[in-house]
Order: C-alpha cells, then structure tokens, then sequence
C-alpha cells in the first residue's frame, strides 16, 4: 500500500533509512518458526491457512517497528476488521478488562455504544496519546468524513519500558499512520515486530503472536482469529508442560517479576453482538492462564473482541430508526468460546516462539525462548508428533 507522500516528508533520515527496509518486508521470505512448525499442536479446532487473525476474511494487520540507536525498541501495530470506512460502517464490539492496570483509550465508548470505529491500535504505555492523534487524523481524512467531530480512537498499550527508554516517547504520529498504512491481508509477522519490539513474556523476549480457528461446518463453520501483544508474567507452560518452572525460570520467591500486560484482540466473522463478544472476549482470558499467565496486579490485560460480519455492520449515516440484523443465538457460542481459548494460547506461545533475542535501554538483554530445552522437555512428555 502506498505512504502518503507529506508522512514521508516529515520522516527524519534515519527513520527514512527504516521505512525503506519495511518497504522490503513484503519481499522477504519469512522465516520466523512458529510452535506448530515443531509438531506440537494446540488444542482440538484446526486452523486457518494462514493461522492468524488474517484468516478472518476483510481484517488486516501493519507493524512499524521502532528501533534507534540503544535505548528505543518499541513501536506500534494497526489491525483493521474491514477495508472500508470504519467511522461510516462501524463494526459490533466489545472489550473485556482481566486486569485494568492499564491506559487503554476510546473504552468508554465502545463499552457504552458496543461499536467500533477505527482501526485498533497497540503501542507502548505512553504512546497511547501519540496512537490516538494519528487514529483521529486518519479518521478525519477519509473521504466522506468531512463533517465528523468525534472520533473513538481505540488503543492499547503494554509498558515495554525495560528493554525501550520510554519516557522519551520516541514514537511519532507518522509512525503510527505507516502501521495503519501498512495494514495488509496475508501472512502477520510476528516477534520483535511492531507493539512487540520491546516488549517481554514470562522473564523472556515476548512480541505479536497470532492464531486462528476455524469451526466444523454443523457449527456454523466460523472463523476466529486472534493476535496479542505479549508482555507479561507467571509460571509459562507450552501444551501443558511446565516449562517455566524446569528451566527454573520462575520461583515462589517472585524473582522474575509477574507484572506487566497483554493485550489481546479477537476477531470473528460470526454474526455476534456485543452482549456475546464480551462473553467471547472474557474466555480468551482463560488462553491466556493456559500458558501461565496469572493477571498480577500490575498487569493491564484487556481484550477487544470483533464481529466482522458485513451483516451486522452499523452505518453511521441512516435514517432507519430500527435495524435489523442476524444475531448468533446463545445455543451456539460454545464453539466459539472454545476457539478463542485455543487460538489465544497459540497466539501467546507463537509471540514467544517468534521472537529473538535483544538488547536495549541500558544495555539491557532480554534472551529469547531457549526452543531446544522448550522442545526437548515437549518431546519427553510427548506432546511433540
């Protein structure tokens, strides 16, 4: 997708250099491995083809990724529901708190109306005011916005302030409109990427991670995709397998600190209203305690679950005092609740799998998964095919 030509103008010359190498990344082969490319499966539902919140048909995800000198790692990720205009075709959602020690922006609303109307952005904790600027001039500039006074921007945010100097709050504005002009169907990238540059799960080097599910057809054969920003703490465990724990990464006397956050965004193609996305989004907490997050008191966890359906998109403009559109009866959540779970435990793990070792704000290092150990103890207790 094309960058404005002004965003370009007012990008700095190192951020130049920056921009030209993520122009690249389309280009590139991936070669990121992911837990499912070492035989260990998660749960029961089978993915998508792509086994990201892409398989979801319409939605979209952008990274730009903010790496200067020794002290910034941190940067921002923009996930669209649809490819149209988001503040005139607004999307049913709803977000669920786990823990609230966090500064998500545009909750409110979205909790008071059940809609959405921007892209979704993911950033550091005090790039949340930054996010929202650029969310605001975006909406403002799409054609057929012209009179609009309000916009909801809704961000998200982890602190990633061991491994980036986040108080210089080094990202700008025209950062955060290249991850939503870079916004893409396909393939997500995963790791040290975007929001997830800087951040850090379980003691190790965290990031994005992404999943998806796909139900049988006699259960309506609906898709849930899942992405999250992993920066959190506990006792990790891969497939049930304590592996915090064997490699003694963890202990009672809290040596590892368990705070920090995640951020988790669901999205479905399923015909929900808000009433059943909170229910959907309050179960993809429970992925997260499968990998051995506990929500610690420091912990900001939120989830923003997303119905994509193009049947149940709310026009902004409408003279239509009723609307009416398909809902999913109750009966037939328990699948989805299921696929959340499922696809949020992956997401998490494939965050950890993904990503790679990095140094810092202070010279601080944040080593990556030790895969080999990870995989030798899955081997032993025969969750590897």
């Amino acid at each position: 997708m094309g960058f404005p030509l002004k965003i370009k103008a007012n990008l700095h010359a190192s951020e130049g250099r920056l921009l030209f190498l993520l122009l690249l990344i389309p280009l590139i082969s991936y070669s990121q491995h992911r837990i499912r490319d070492y035989g260990v499966e998660i749960g029961v539902l089978k993915p998508g083809p792509l086994n990201a919140i892409t398989d979801v048909p319409g939605v979209k995800v952008g990274h730009f990724s903010h790496i200067k000198g020794g002290n910034i790692r941190t940067g921002a990720t923009a996930i669209f529901p649809h490819d149209g205009n988001l503040f005139q075709e607004k999307v049913p959602a709803a977000i669920y708190v786990g823990n609230g020690f966090g500064k998500l922006g545009g909750y409110t609303q979205a909790k008071e109306l059940g809609n959405l109307e921007t892209p979704i952005i993911l950033t550091n904790t005090l790039s949340v005011p930054t996010a929202v600027n650029a969310v605001i001039g975006y909406t403002l500039a799409q054609p057929g916005n012209e009179t609009v006074r309000s916009v909801n921007a809704v961000v998200g945010e982890t602190n990633d302030g061991y491994l980036n100097d986040i108080r210089l709050r080094d990202l700008s504005e025209e950062q955060v409109l290249y991850a939503i002009k870079a916004a893409d169907t396909g393939r997500v990238r995963e790791g040290n990427v975007g929001a997830g540059t800087g951040t850090v799960c379980f003691g190790f080097k965290g990031g994005i991670g992404t999943s998806s599910r796909i139900l049988p057809e006699k259960a309506g054969g609906y898709t849930v995709g899942v992405l999250v920003q992993s920066n959190f703490g506990g006792v990790l465990q891969v497939a049930g397998v304590e592996v915090g724990k064997k490699l003694g990464h963890y202990s009672d006397s809290f040596k590892y600190a368990p705070d920090g956050s995640c951020m988790i965004v669901v999205m479905t193609d399923a015909p929900l209203n808000a009433r059943n996305l909170e229910r959907l989004a309050k179960r993809a907490m429970l992925g997260l305690a499968r990998t051995g997050g506990i929500a610690s008191n420091g912990s900001g966890d939120y989830v923003i679950a997303v119905s994509t359906a193009e049947e149940c998109r709310i026009p902004y403009q409408s003279d239509d005092l009723v609307q009416t559109v398909p809902t999913l009866r109750n009966q037939a959540m328990t699948p989805l609740f299921l696929a959340v779970v499922e696809a949020t435990e992956e997401a998490i793990l494939n965050s950890l799998f993904a990503a790679e070792n990095m140094t810092g704000h202070k010279g601080r290092t944040v080593e990556a998964l030790p895969k080999e150990k990870v995989l030798q103890m899955l081997k032993e207790a025969g969750k590897i095919k």
